[in-house]
């Protein structure tokens, strides 16, 4: 079944009619440091809320690190868009990697912050507080949540009925970058990243979320990975860009980074675009070890995203065009 159809029968009937759909409502929940594709991914849904797809309600981090926030708010701020709030994760879950790009935060041209930004990371919310004002605030049926990071922050939710029955009413599709779904590499038995570094949370939301979920496997963003000619050429509109930079303090250029988080955003705000297919409905499991087991089911919850080779270049040039996208700032 084609994405757009079964998005439409999950919005109802009023919204397959409607003349000018608003903005879809995003809370992007991320471990922001962890690999250059979340930033990227921040940036798209910036540059589709910049065309009036999308709004930004919050930013949510899976990742205890002191400069993740900051770098958020700069991010943000660079985007025009810098009252966006952000919730912070204190305790000592999740996984820290090496953090090569976080460190723009703090970067200084002469006295004055190369990337400005008002956020004040002891004072900042955090991550499970801040996803339940969100949430509370908004029309029921509303939301459209953007997993890219680990599972911690929403299976949080999971554990409280009064949380849970919120995110039933609020909530109409998680969208989260996560899985295996696919051969890769010729391994039938893939172990990805998002998933292992918390197998207990991965498996209690796989159980528990009550609402629709797309997941969009490993196999989806190593098939679209992001030109290093953009990197290069798109983003010297400025003489320092968040985005081209953070990129090269990962892995720069000729490095073509996966686009794993951007495939979860664009499917978030653009479902009946056409750039991937969908799997029929079924049920993911987390297994012991965090391998992610699809069992289709004929009114399942789940479906994951299919890539199909005619889509490929179609999708990979929505999403360099999203992420060079001017800043609206530098507008």
């Amino acid at each position: 079944m084609a994405l757009c159809g079964w998005v439409a029968l999950t919005l109802g009937a009023a919204a397959r009619t409607s003349p000018a759909p608003e903005p879809t409502r995003i809370i992007f929940d991320t471990d922001m440091g962890n690999d250059i594709d979340d930033a990227m991914a921040l940036a798209l849904l910036h540059a589709l809320q910049a065309r009036g797809q999308c709004r930004i309600l919050a930013v949510t981090l899976t990742k205890n690190d002191p400069l993740a926030g900051p770098f958020v708010a700069a991010l943000d701020t660079f985007y025009g868009h810098g009252a966006i709030p952000i919730g912070v994760r204190r305790d000592e879950g999740g996984k820290n990697n090496e953090n090569r790009f976080l460190k723009l935060a703090d970067a200084h041209d002469g006295e004055h912050l190369r990337y400005p930004r008002d956020f004040d990371n002891a004072a900042a919310p955090e991550a499970k507080e801040l996803l339940c004002k969100t949430l509370a605030a908004q029309p029921d049926g509303s939301v459209v949540v953007v997993q890219v990071g680990f599972f911690s922050n929403l299976a949080g939710l999971l554990g409280s009925p009064a949380d849970k029955a919120l995110v039933m009413k609020k909530v109409r599709l998680l969208s989260v970058m996560a899985g295996a779904f696919q051969t890769v590499e010729h391994n039938n038995h893939f172990l990805e990243y998002n998933v292992v570094c918390d197998i207990p949370a991965a498996r209690q939301l796989a159980q528990d979320w009550p609402t629709p979920i797309v997941w969009s496997g490993f196999e989806i963003g190593i098939a679209l990975k992001y030109p290093a000619a953009s990197i290069e050429h798109d983003f010297n509109y400025v003489p320092h860009h968040i985005i081209a930079e953070a990129y090269c303090l990962y892995q720069p250029p000729p490095h073509e980074r996966p686009t794993w988080d951007l495939t979860a955003a664009l499917v978030a705000a653009r479902a009946d675009a056409g750039y991937f297919d969908l799997s029929p409905p079924g049920r993911v499991t987390v297994e012991a070890d965090g391998f992610t087991r699809f069992t289709p089911e004929a009114a399942g919850r789940d479906r994951f995203l299919i890539l199909n080779t005619s889509q490929m270049a179609r999708t990979r040039e929505a999403l360099v065009q999203l992420v060079s996208q001017p800043a609206e700032c530098q507008n």
